[in-house]
């Protein structure tokens, strides 16, 4: 398909003895919110790490933005990296950087851009993701757990990419903050244009914010699809994850 930015082709991944994958497939399209959904142990998290080249498969493809990761080489690896952000689930900010410094450290690095244009993207990253204007001088350990969040969130954005990754963006976050997070994806997407990829267990983020997603178990892809389509599936996972009780409250509640 000509607006695919992401595809997984039978991608096997093993941990010596342990398979984590056994034949992976799915694809991802330009502009949508596409989430990895499954349990724990499923290969969510390894495979997003596989898709943004923390982690390498024993055999199949994945392409991003029309490159082959396995034959990549190490020159266009690198600049494929600029074309992505990443939210890890806990942050991952540097603890002895304010979150000025965090958010700037990727500009700082990798481009020649003049010292106060630097900082007036910083200003403006900050003020996109909605942190106050004080908290850019402030430590990770001085900041809240949503506002960890929305650091962490600014500096993915920093370089301006087209493809934003997020691993579990709304854990730990109260019903509130969660909510103010996943409608914040929402506008930076609509905004900036962005592809998102999400794992997320997270009942609202699924009914709420993502168009797609692709459902793991048993070392597969169980169902791809949108909501409406994947919650036909039979499959008992499918029906343990949005027919159990949290399911069943949340499809009363949001149709």
């Amino acid at each position: 398909m000509s607006d695919t930015v992401i595809t997984v082709l039978n991608v096997v991944t093993r941990f010596g003895k342990n398979v984590v994958h056994d034949g992976i497939s799915l694809n991802v399209r330009r502009g949508e919110i596409y989430g990895l959904l499954g349990g724990s142990g499923s290969g969510k998290s390894t495979l997003m790490k596989e898709i943004i080249m923390l982690l390498r498969p024993q055999s199949g493809e994945i392409r991003v933005l029309g490159q082959n990761l396995l034959t990549i080489s190490r020159s266009d690896a690198a600049i494929l990296r600029h074309q992505w952000g990443v939210l890890f689930q806990a942050g991952a900010l540097y603890s002895s950087l304010t979150v000025r410094e965090n958010v700037g450290i990727k500009l700082k690095e990798y481009t020649d851009l003049p010292l106060k244009l630097i900082r007036d993207i910083v200003r403006l990253k900050i003020n996109m993701v909605g942190l106050p204007e004080h908290a850019a001088d402030l430590y990770p350990a001085e900041l809240s757990g949503g506002m960890v969040k929305r650091a962490s969130l600014a500096r993915a954005l920093a370089m301006d990419p087209k493809l934003l990754f997020l691993d579990e963006p709304t854990s730990g976050l109260d019903p509130v903050g969660a909510e103010a997070f996943d409608n914040l994806i929402l506008k930076l997407r609509e905004i900036l244009g962005l592809t998102v990829v999400m794992v997320t267990h997270d009942l609202d983020s699924i009914w709420t914010v993502v168009d797609r997603f692709a459902v793991l178990g048993e070392k597969k892809v169980i169902a791809e699809g949108t909501l409406n389509e994947v919650r036909q599936n039979p499959h008992p996972v499918i029906k343990k994850f949005f027919r159990g009780k949290r399911g069943l409250i949340r499809s009363r509640n949001g149709g």
